[in-house]
């Protein structure tokens, strides 16, 4: 269990590290923050991919090899990217973070009720899933913070033998998991077709969109803009934030799934929104961040809540389903986001980037407008957010 837990907290770390690295990796290869974008789209483009793909292909190969094979690839892509020698080699290292990433989700996020006796899965549960906002709060400011003396290449090295401690520990503990019931496709098709289905994949689209497209590029909106030396404060107090955001929605989304999403996107978009006015000062920037933390720790609570209300099939269905969209959104986001950014300012971005959330509490609001789902998951199936 604790062992899952640490390979999560690896993988959320290596995904999001270089929104903390983003300026420094781009002036050490020569290209734009923009350009530099794609060490974070780059990974949710094949996390969306492999996640169905690498849980259907799968098929009954024991769950333990399988973690245990992605953790070492992912020690793999953190040693590359500390030694890429050219831009290419270093996005091609966050291609192999992606594969990671969305095989051991679709697989690891129902592990809990296969570690433990029936009356401890939702603590085993919670204790998986703690690693998750623990990657925002305690990895990626830990990184900058070893990147502020050593460099950004020293960060990802740190990481990459964490990642190696993780593995042993894996392969310690960790006992055989053979497949309980392969996912196939036609699941994952059903679970699409349907209205709540595709009313989740419309309000994970917007919502995360509208996060990446504008969290990719605070760093440089910090340092540019509010005119700080270091963002590792900042970024910690966003961390903090979105754990407290996480567990009050964890509190609320079972009964008022859409009154918790509402009230999330409406904070997220007055939060990014407001930054170019009120986050030119610390104390106006470190107050937006705590409400944007806030904020957007419900969202995924809430999309992964309506994925698993959708559907009668196999959990891990829904969190293949739900990953899947999820990360192609973070790529989506990122991109967009980049052209923004270049075109423009990173303040123009946060304004724009405040729309999409908006306007998913806009439709939200309209009880006929999206199929809600008739019930929502325990608080103890909280998903994969960053």
């Amino acid at each position: 269990m604790v062992s899952v837990a640490l390979g999560i907290f690896v993988i959320v770390t290596a995904e999001i590290l270089p929104i903390g690295l983003l300026t420094s990796i781009g002036s050490t290869f020569g290209v734009s923050d923009g350009v530099a974008g794609l060490t974070m789209t780059m990974p949710g483009v094949l996390a969306a991919v492999s996640a169905p793909t690498v849980t259907v292909a799968v098929g009954r190969l024991d769950r333990r090899m399988l973690l245990c094979g992605l953790i070492l690839l992912l020690a793999v892509a953190n040693i590359v990217a500390a030694t890429a020698t050219s831009y290419p080699v270093m996005v091609a290292s966050r291609a192999l973070v992606g594969v990671v990433i969305g095989g051991f989700w679709s697989i690891g996020a129902g592990l809990a009720p296969r570690l433990v006796r029936r009356e401890r899965v939702g603590v085993a549960t919670a204790v998986i899933f703690s690693a998750v906002p623990l990657g925002s709060v305690l990895g990626v400011p830990a990184g900058t913070f070893i990147a502020q003396f050593g460099g950004w290449r020293t960060a990802f090295i740190v990481l990459g033998a964490l990642t190696v401690v993780v593995l042993l520990a894996l392969v310690a503990v960790l006992p055989p998991l053979p497949a309980a019931q392969p996912v196939r496709l036609a699941a994952l098709v059903d679970l699409v077709r349907s209205r709540t289905g595709r009313a989740a994949l419309i309000l994970t689209v917007l919502t995360v969109t509208a996060h990446f497209g504008t969290y990719t590029y605070v760093t440089p909106f910090l340092q540019h803009v509010t005119g700080v030396g270091s963002v590792t404060p900042f970024l910690l107090v966003y961390g903090i934030a979105g754990v407290v955001g996480n567990f009050i929605a964890g509190a609320t989304v079972r009964l008022h799934l859409r009154a918790t999403l509402i009230a999330s996107t409406v904070a997220l978009a007055c939060a990014t929104g407001l930054l170019p006015a009120l986050g030119t000062a610390t104390i106006g920037a470190v107050v937006l961040l705590a409400v944007w933390g806030l904020a957007y720790g419900a969202v995924p609570v809430c999309s992964q809540s309506w994925f698993a209300a959708s559907t009668t099939c196999p959990t891990e269905a829904a969190s293949v389903l739900f990953t899947s969209s999820f990360q192609a959104t973070i790529a989506l986001g990122a991109v967009l986001g980049g052209v923004v950014v270049d075109a423009t300012s990173p303040s123009v971005l946060m304004v724009y980037g405040s729309i999409p959330a908006l306007l998913v509490a806009l439709v939200a609001a309209r009880p006929s407008s999206l199929a809600e789902p008739v019930r929502a998951v325990a608080v103890d199936r909280r998903p994969p957010w960053r």
